[in-house]
């Protein structure tokens, strides 16, 4: 893909998408669509595949094979899918991004932009904790979200045919919504397969930290999803944080340690590390501070969208969550201020408004709000389920998922 400049007749840069996961897939197409096809767009990611990253939590399916790796993931080319004809997908890492020369580095090439539209995600954060990178696993990517499945596959496997069989003690830290879902997936799921006799289950302890348990959620459905974590066995260890991780020992700051097979590390998430040096303002976690139009200050056609942004909605002043909900609401908008960039149009504020939150607790069972009602159970598990598998099959089979 060589550089382009627009003298000389030839071709304009195009359109830059970094990252293809929620956010980029979903900007990449609705510029394809805002466009009728006619702006030429670059997707680019160091991975092929489109991940359903929240979905992930459901380790013990992933050890089972069920549905095998595609489960989990798409072709990124498929998810684009036909509206998006004229978008290129581009393999490879970004290492740099020089918003002076309006150039992105990616691994050996440097490719030029017209329009940048920032949507890398997003990795765990450690705060600077001793062993916590090195001891732990993770779940935010499908890699490592399998390497941690198959870590408590093992030891289920061989705790269980020793001479005192007993189940692997897991420790997760990070009580919001994907700590709570991990801690409940693991405790209530069905490790047995392909061990000898009848397994143990798992004991699990889910350290929340000084931050409160599921702090966001009303307290309906945080007491509710206390009550559901109780019965399953997950014992809440709150309050308290981490002070150092060491091979299967986690130490708290009141001096508690608390012993581990497999430890998960779902304590929060932060901006990669190619974005720390950009010169714009940051926010908590290295995130891009972005105007209300989604543009990075001081950088007309610059865009950040999903986890990579820090955002406070300019009508009701909260800030907008790290979600793959509130990436879906942003992308739109996104795409037609790069539209309105492109055609020197004027840009429009986002505003988001969350219809639902749902958390899984169990594997067939969660809580949540939906539209301010609050639901529970196998209700909220239902409607939460159905929404993933719409998206991941219209996701899979290259559809636009909301019907455009």
């Amino acid at each position: 893909m060589p550089r382009s400049k627009v003298q000389g007749g030839q071709e304009p840069d195009p359109v830059l998408v970094l990252g293809a996961g929620y956010a980029g897939v979903s900007v990449a197409q609705w510029i394809s669509h805002l466009t009728r096809q006619r702006t030429r767009v670059t997707i680019i990611d160091r991975l092929p595949e489109h991940v359903f990253r929240n979905e992930l939590f459901k380790l013990d399916q992933m050890v089972r094979g069920r549905q095998g790796v595609n489960r989990w993931s798409t072709p990124v080319r498929t998810a684009l899918g036909s509206t998006s004809t004229p978008t290129e997908f581009f393999e490879g890492t970004v290492e740099s991004i020089d918003l002076g020369s309006r150039t992105v580095q990616v691994g050996p090439r440097s490719l030029s932009y017209s329009t940048l539209a920032i949507a890398l995600g997003s990795v765990p954060a450690y705060y600077h904790i001793p062993g916590a990178e090195q001891y732990t696993c993770k779940v935010y990517s499908l890699k490592d979200a399998m390497q941690a499945a198959q870590s408590i596959q093992q030891y289920v496997k061989e705790l269980a045919s020793g001479p005192s069989p007993r189940g692997p003690h897991i420790v997760v830290v990070g009580g919001g919504s994907t700590g709570t879902e991990v801690a409940s997936e693991i405790a209530d799921a069905h490790w047995s397969t392909g061990t000898p006799g009848n397994a143990p289950r798992p004991s699990v302890d889910l350290v929340t930290g000084s931050v409160p348990f599921l702090m966001g959620l009303d307290e309906t459905s945080i007491r509710r999803a206390r009550a559901l974590l109780m019965k399953e066995g997950v014992r809440l260890v709150e309050g308290r944080n981490v002070r150092s991780v060491a091979p299967h020992e986690l130490a708290l700051e009141d001096g508690t340690v608390l012993p581990f097979d497999v430890c998960i590390w779902c304590a929060g998430i932060e901006a990669p590390p190619v974005l720390r040096n950009l010169p714009i303002p940051h926010g908590h976690g290295g995130r891009l501070r972005v105007e209300a139009t989604l543009e990075l200050p001081g950088w007309p056609g610059v865009f950040g969208v999903g986890d990579v942004i820090e955002l406070e909605d300019p009508l009701s002043g909260i800030p907008v969550p790290a979600t793959a909900q509130a990436a879906l609401a942003e992308a739109p908008y996104a795409a037609r201020n790069i539209v309105a960039r492109l055609k020197g149009h004027p840009l429009v504020p986002f505003h988001y408004r969350e219809t639902s939150t749902l958390v899984s607790v169990g594997e067939k069972s969660a809580v949540g709000v939906v539209h301010r009602i609050p639901i529970w159970g196998t209700p909220a598990h239902l409607l939460k389920v159905a929404v993933e598998r719409e998206y991941a099959l219209t996701r899979g089979h290259g559809v636009w998922p909301w019907g455009l």
